[in-house]
């Protein structure tokens, strides 16, 4: 018996929580049952699906030339078609996963390090150029405004 004065199972605290089922087995439609119970109406639900998330898509297409969310919007649109077909949750998969890789990597000190001095390299280019601008032309643009 544990302090409490119950026979409750305690955790460990240094073995991990695993799932009860594998990610796999989660894949595929998220319809509600008594959709995917009827084929024609799980069928007209995934036209649906697809032609919002397309939708989406499209609208973020748009918004990547323009100042917006367009990667984001473009993630939302995938993450509508993941609710429906398999192929875009592997796609969906795939991305969260290089996602976190590049961020565990960019967390790495010695890229940090690298990316800072690149960074003031960049910084110190600009600068110069920026001053010989000024020194060459003064404050005077070379266009008629």
């Amino acid at each position: 018996m544990d302090k409490a004065g119950t026979d409750a199972p305690v955790a460990k605290l240094d073995e991990p929580e695993k799932p009860d089922a594998p990610e796999h087995r989660t894949w595929g439609s998220k319809a509600p049952h008594f959709i995917q119970r009827s084929r024609a109406l799980h069928l007209s639900w995934q036209v649906g699906v697809f032609i919002v998330g397309l939708a989406i898509v499209i609208g973020g297409i748009i918004l990547l030339p323009l100042p917006g969310p367009g990667w984001l919007v473009i993630f939302a649109g995938m993450a509508v078609w993941a609710t429906e077909f398999v192929w875009a949750q592997i796609v969906l998969h795939w991305t969260k996963r290089k996602v976190t890789e590049a961020a565990q990597r960019a967390l790495d000190p010695k890229v940090r390090r690298r990316n800072v001095i690149l960074t003031v390299i960049g910084l110190v280019i600009c600068g110069v150029l920026l001053g010989i601008y000024l020194y060459k032309f003064g404050f005077e643009m070379p266009w008629k405004v």
